[in-house]
This record gives C-alpha cells, structure tokens and sequence, in this order.
C-alpha cells in the first residue's frame, strides 16, 4: 500500500473516496501537518497501490489495519468515510477519533432509506465504466462537484489529479461500485464507540446532509457540522473551515 507522511505529532490518516487517491488530499495534508503527521492512503488498486484479490469493506479495512499497528486518528472521505467507520467498529483500539466527510451509511437508495442515489444510477455507472471508465470517472467527478462554490476551478483541479498516479485498477473500481451498491452500515454505526465528528457539505447530491444528520445521531458520541455552500468535496471547495473544525476537533 502506496502511503505518503508528512508532518509530526498525533498520526492521522486521511482515506479518500471511490476513483480517487491519496494526492486528492495533498494541499490540506500540507497544511494540516504543521500539527499533525499526516499519512495519505492510496487504497488497494488507486493511485500507487497495488490492488487486491477482492475489494470489500473487509479487506480494506485490514489492509489500512496491516500498516497501522499503533491507534491513529482517522479522516475518511465519502467511499473512504465509509471504510473509516467499519474500520472504527470493527477495531476499535485502533481508531482513537474518527471524520467521516461527505458520508454516508447506504450510498444507495432502499425503500426504507431515501437519502441514497437509486439503484438504477449506479447500475447505469457500472455499466458505463465496462464501456469506458476513464471518461466514466470524469463523469463521477463532475457530480461530486455540482453545485459547489468554485465549481469549475474544482473541476479542473481534480480532473488533473485523476490520473496523476496511474489509472485505477478496474478490479478495484468495480469492488468499490459494489460497497457503494450493497453496504448498508445503518445497523453497525451505533457501535462506534470513538468520539465522531461528521462534516457534510450543504450542496452535497451524492450523500446529500440528511444522511450525515442520520450519522451525527445515530453515532453516540458524534457531532455534526454542515459547510454552506460546499457539496461533495468540502475539504477542497472549503478548506479553511475544514481545517479549523478538524484540528479544533482532533486537539481537544
């Protein structure tokens, strides 16, 4: 697993989301590590990570659980946000606080949970990536960035991060479009134990913010914060009030 650290004190890992790397987190991780150090993951078959036999919820969780042997802090965004939390439950020794960032606990739609994308979406993306997945990713991006504040500078920016470490490995993009298809964590996120604090961008239409409310009340001992005017990435549309609110966070 591809890892980069900057930076000294209290560790803190940053997990990105589906498509993505660990670079997508590069200027925040610079600044950030001016308190802490900072290791940014590329996922098993993202960025410069090779992949693995299967890509669960599972197997992610022990690979990020392989190169940390010591508790850290854990900040995981969207797809990431999600392993974060099945990480934190599933060791919690490991996981001293836990951010989870534009997340959500069943990314699609069921008829018991109306703040996911309908089935039918995510199966049109999985067939479209067969077709072409380069421009099917430009396409994901895209709507992650809808309706933000600096949507088109933050569209240009991250289009020229997507392949700056390699094409992902289709294995591991299938694997993630199946987590975002099949997850549903309702049922285990009242087992987190460590304290949470759940970051949701207020323009978000991937995991729109009822479903981070759903997790700052459903987790024990969370809180929430909503960013107006941010929607899927707010830590790169938003980055000031991102980091204020993790450091102030992380340094209590």
């Amino acid at each position: 697993m591809h890892i980069e650290a900057i930076g000294s004190g209290p560790p803190l890992v940053l997990i990105h989301g589906w498509g993505m790397h660990g670079g997508v987190w590069s200027d925040v991780a610079q600044r950030l590590s001016a308190d802490f150090s900072v290791h940014s993951v590329d996922l098993p078959g993202f960025g410069a990570s090779a992949p693995l036999a299967k890509t669960d919820l599972d197997s992610l969780m022990q690979s990020l659980s392989e190169h940390f042997h010591d508790p850290v802090n854990v900040c995981g965004w969207s797809l990431g946000g999600q392993v974060a939390m099945h990480w934190a439950v599933r060791e919690p020794t490991n996981v001293n606080k836990l951010v989870v960032v534009a997340c959500t606990p069943c990314f699609t739609e069921r008829t018991n949970w109306l703040f996911g994308l309908p089935g039918e979406v995510l199966q049109k993306f999985a067939a479209e990536l067969e077709q072409n997945h380069a421009a099917t990713l430009r396409r994901f991006i895209s709507l992650q960035l809808r309706g933000s504040e600096n949507e088109r500078e933050l569209l240009s920016k991250l289009r020229e991060q997507l392949f700056s470490r390699g094409e992902p490995d289709m294995s591991a993009l299938r694997g993630g479009l199946e987590i975002l298809r099949d997850a549903d964590q309702r049922p285990e996120v009242a087992s987190i134990e460590q304290q949470t604090l759940v970051i949701a961008g207020q323009r978000d239409k991937l995991t729109p913010p009822e479903a981070s409310h759903y997790l700052a009340q459903a987790i024990p001992n969370a809180r929430l914060v909503e960013i107006e005017g941010a929607a899927h990435t707010p830590f790169l549309s938003h980055p000031d009030i991102f980091i204020e609110h993790v450091k102030s966070f992380l340094n209590e």
